[in-house]
């Protein structure tokens, strides 16, 4: 016969309670709970950095310039220029035309002159960048003006003839403009603690010494580094490479581990950048965000380079530079299909 829990029986069945927790049990139970603490903690703090540099970003940079319309540039020399010109804008590979402005004028920086032509170009995978640079004096077809110095172009037509003109040259589409204040680009030399750029010639200016090797520069001393042509045996193509080295000393710097994982300084590097640049209509907030996001390059994947000169020579009683059409042909392939790593690998200083 079984028994019943009123029979007063040892044997009674006692109903089922919580069961007490093994100590083992308890103490990876209060691990996980840290732990999940813990990623609750850095998600919300990455999330207010993010907003923190998002806020540095869409408070700071300035717009306002429109880039010339998507269609084939009428008299273009070239099928690669029409065929690249109907394509859109927003491509794998991204070509970045970087003006420099020595506007005193943050808001309206393109009262000044374009002394600095450059494309930046990132390709696919956001591995590699390469800046080039293409000196003022290069001789070409200014769309509408006919053949003058290319920097011409920005002072008959601004930020969008000029993106036009190197479209025409090079064959190769241009998906955004960035007109750079130099002057306050410079003052991020001062806001990193300075920077070290290699300097190929020992000069002088403005009581500032270069000596020939590395040499660390910020404000001033950083200013006329990149303004100097006179002093140097290449002028205007060597002031171009300094310029080349400082804005690749600047990013890597301020990309670098010691300011990213610094969120006071890393903020204030992309606020006072973002001051001092002033972009297309059409490069977005978002977009910022997710190139920015999509980098995966150190300083050792920046390639510096020139484009292709043939040679020099006179036109209207001035200097020129004369255009390698061939490897000019070559390097907008190489801009347009991301093979950038095949033309660096044949043409080393571009």
């Amino acid at each position: 016969m079984s028994q019943t829990a009123d029979d007063g029986q040892a044997g009674s069945v006692t109903p089922p309670g919580p069961r007490r927790a093994k100590p083992r049990h308890r103490a990876l139970r209060r691990v996980l709970i840290a732990v999940a603490a813990v990623l609750v903690v850095a998600l919300v703090g990455a999330g207010a950095y993010a907003w923190t540099i998002n806020r540095q970003i869409t408070s700071n940079i300035h717009r306002g310039i429109e880039l010339p319309a998507d269609t084939p540039t009428p008299g273009a020399p070239s099928a690669t220029t029409s065929a690249a010109a109907q394509e859109p804008r927003q491509t794998g590979v991204l070509n970045y035309v970087l003006l420099g402005s020595d506007s005193r004028d943050d808001a309206d920086p393109s009262d000044g002159r374009s002394d600095s032509i450059m494309v930046v170009h990132l390709n696919k995978k956001r591995t590699n960048a390469y800046i080039t640079s293409f000196p003022r004096d290069m001789y070409v077809n200014i769309p509408g003006y006919g053949r003058n110095k290319i920097n011409a172009a920005f002072e008959l037509g601004g930020p969008a003839l000029t993106v036009k003109t190197l479209e025409e040259l090079t064959g190769a589409k241009m998906n955004h403009v960035v007109l750079v204040n130099f002057d306050g680009f410079i003052d991020l030399t001062t806001d990193l603690g300075g920077v070290t750029v290699p300097n190929k010639t020992a000069f002088s200016s403005h009581g500032y010494d270069y000596p020939k090797g590395n040499v660390k520069i910020e404000g001033k001393k950083a200013l006329w580094f990149v303004r100097e042509r006179h002093s140097l045996p290449g002028g205007d193509l060597d002031r171009a490479e300094n310029q080349r080295n400082v804005i690749k000393a600047v990013v890597a710097k301020g990309l670098s581990a010691g300011v990213i994982s610094d969120p006071a300084k890393f903020s204030a590097f992309v606020g006072n950048l973002s001051k001092h640049l002033t972009v297309d209509n059409s490069l977005s907030d978002a977009e910022i965000r997710s190139t920015a996001l999509s980098l995966r390059l150190d300083a050792s994947d920046i390639q510096l380079l020139q484009a292709p000169l043939a040679g020099f020579g006179t036109a209207n009683g001035q200097s020129i530079d004369v255009v390698d059409t061939v490897k000019m042909a070559e390097l907008g392939k190489a801009l347009q299909d991301d093979s950038m790593g095949a033309y660096v690998a044949k043409y080393p200083q571009g």
